[in-house]
């Protein structure tokens, strides 16, 4: 027998077996049994025998498992962003990612201008424990040199066995020499909350990045703590946070709300998927002036939960409408230790409305996803009676506009070139400052960094320049006198001069994000936050309406 026709007998078996299970859940909800089944068999058959096809006939060899990947993934992609085949291959890092907890020894690495750099060793763990710093460079591994290491690769060496040794080699800026970390890995908790501290005016902030297990417990240990230290008022950030496990949203929302309150509901296809989840707790503080800050990037467990504590008037809002995700997600097992992560219901908030943005059920004949129109957006109230909405995100009580970023920025941020740059400068000063707050880099300091940049290479087309680009482009076209393309290329070049000035242009910008990355440098994310206060208006928001406790009562009254 052939070898192509051996893979094809194991396939057609394999295959039927798999796709079976999937697309009993994926197709055709909307016909009758009998022409359901039919449809189902139907296709599979001839998906099966069309790839037998393939596999045989095809000019070139093909990989089959490569090919019914991108089919399945084609399928999937047709129905919504979030729902996922997740293969045996990549459990473990489906595993992290929904639970935050793996072992090994403790470190964020990636690659940035082509080096594997330690972005971020987790406090309180091997790596931080051991020595290891943000901006390490990474030259080997147990003796294994991984300079030239995918990412992947380099990250699964870091991991292993709870309590087994790993010898790691860095080179640091500031010292001539690498230096030699032993390490022993261990089981690896990501913590939800990254930063608690009382920063002023006895106001208490909490921080919340993820929404893993323990995120309730985490927010409910922060209150506590900060409560005992004077706190009178809290803020807590939910800003680029993108959701996670709903029991856990429901267990951060019972720290301020009663007991035995709907936080959420889910509605599905199928009768099983119609729960109602209620807080199982007595709350922590239930009196407290609440401010929960939000923005574009805040999603899904943040949304239930800012969502929530809107809906029961318990918290304002402050930032910018979030992301709009009103789904809820659910792993099914597949053959073969696979399983698929599928989109079983939608979810709504106490006020019954759900704030899913994007209508994945209607896509344009493109395939394109457009949002909720505002003239289907349905009028809700919150349990003292203001008008609330349905239909895209949550809408922040205070609007705050984010600041705008200069090309410039953008691209030393995108470039890796300010996060670079602050490794130099924690090597060139060792000593850690006991607090960034008030802590500000001098022009001798910014001097060094516009000279450092000279000989790298950074581009940033501005928003004119684009346009200016295209009007050249077009005058060619269209054969626009000389005269006229050459005044436009003198006056691009007249733009591109000007660009020299702009190190001086964007310093105050520049210097508040460089400040902010050498905080990050030296004491992670409290020094990230320390830096950051003083330049946050959404913080500076949340504090004004915090101190004036009359605004703050009629933003929560008012109809």
């Amino acid at each position: 027998m052939s070898k192509n026709k051996i893979i094809n007998k194991r396939f057609s078996k394999a295959f039927k077996l798999a796709f079976t299970s999937g697309l009993l859940f994926l197709m055709f909800a909307f016909v009758s049994p009998g022409e359901k089944y039919f449809e189902i068999a139907k296709n599979i058959d001839i998906f099966s025998t069309l790839f037998k096809e393939v596999n045989a006939y095809y000019v070139d060899e093909v990989e089959p498992k490569k090919l019914i990947n991108t089919g399945i993934a084609a399928m999937l992609e047709s129905l919504d962003p979030y729902t996922d085949y997740i293969p045996e291959e990549s459990m473990e890092a489906f595993s992290i990612q929904t639970t935050g907890q793996y072992a090994g020894i403790g470190a964020l690495i990636g690659i940035i201008n082509n080096k594997t750099i330690v972005t971020e060793p987790y406090e309180g763990f091997s790596a931080f424990k051991g020595g290891i710093r943000v901006g390490d460079e990474l030259i080997s591994i147990d003796g294994k040199n991984v300079e030239s290491k995918p990412t992947a690769e380099t990250s699964a060496m870091l991991k292993g066995k709870p309590n087994t040794p790993v010898v790691v080699v860095v080179k640091r800026l500031g010292q001539s020499n690498p230096i030699t970390f032993k390490l022993i890995r261990e089981k690896i908790k990501i913590n939800n909350v990254s930063f608690a501290s009382i920063i002023e005016h006895t106001i208490g902030f909490i921080k919340l990045d993820d929404f893993t297990p323990g995120a309730g417990k985490e927010v409910e240990q922060a209150v506590i703590k900060l409560k005992a230290q004077g706190a009178t008022s809290f803020i807590l950030d939910l800003r680029n946070n993108p959701g996670g496990l709903l029991h856990e949203a429901v267990n951060t929302a019972n720290v301020f709300i009663p007991k035995e309150k709907e936080i959420v509901s889910t509605k599905g296809k199928l009768q099983e998927w119609n729960k109602f989840y209620t807080t199982l707790n007595q709350p922590t503080d239930t009196q407290m002036p609440l401010v929960v800050l939000i923005n574009g990037n805040s999603a899904s467990a943040s949304e239930i939960v800012a969502g929530s504590l809107q809906d029961y008037d318990r918290a304002i809002l402050i930032g910018q409408k979030t992301f709009g995700k009103g789904l809820v997600q659910t792993t099914r097992q597949l053959p073969y230790n696979a399983q698929i992560k599928i989109t079983t219901a939608k979810y709504y908030i106490p006020s019954g409305r759900c704030i899913q943005a994007l209508d994945y059920a209607h896509r344009a004949k493109d395939g394109s996803v457009s949002k909720f129109a505002d003239s289907v957006r349905a009028e809700y109230k919150t349990k003292g009676g203001r008008k609330v909405f349905d239909g895209s995100g949550l809408d922040p009580d205070i609007a705050v506009s984010p600041s705008d970023q200069s090309p410039l920025v953008s691209s030393l941020i995108s470039s890796a070139l300010i996060f670079e740059y602050a490794s130099v400068f924690c090597g060139e000063h060792p000593t850690i400052p006991t607090s960034f707050i008030n802590f500000k880099m001098n022009d001798v300091d910014y001097n060094k960094f516009v000279f450092w940049m000279k000989d790298k290479k950074i581009s940033y087309p501005t928003e004119f320049e684009k346009q200016l680009t295209s009007l050249i482009e077009s005058s060619k076209k269209e054969q626009i006198t000389v005269n006229f393309q050459n005044r436009l290329l003198a006056l691009k070049l007249k733009v591109e001069q000007n660009k020299a000035n702009d190190f001086q242009r964007f310093k105050d910008e520049i210097i508040e994000v460089l400040e902010q990355q050498i905080a990050f440098h030296y004491k992670l994310n409290k020094g990230l936050v320390e830096a950051s206060l003083k330049h946050d208006n959404e913080i500076a928001a949340a504090k004004k309406i915090l101190i004036d406790s009359t605004s703050y009562r009629k933003i929560l009254l008012s109809q």
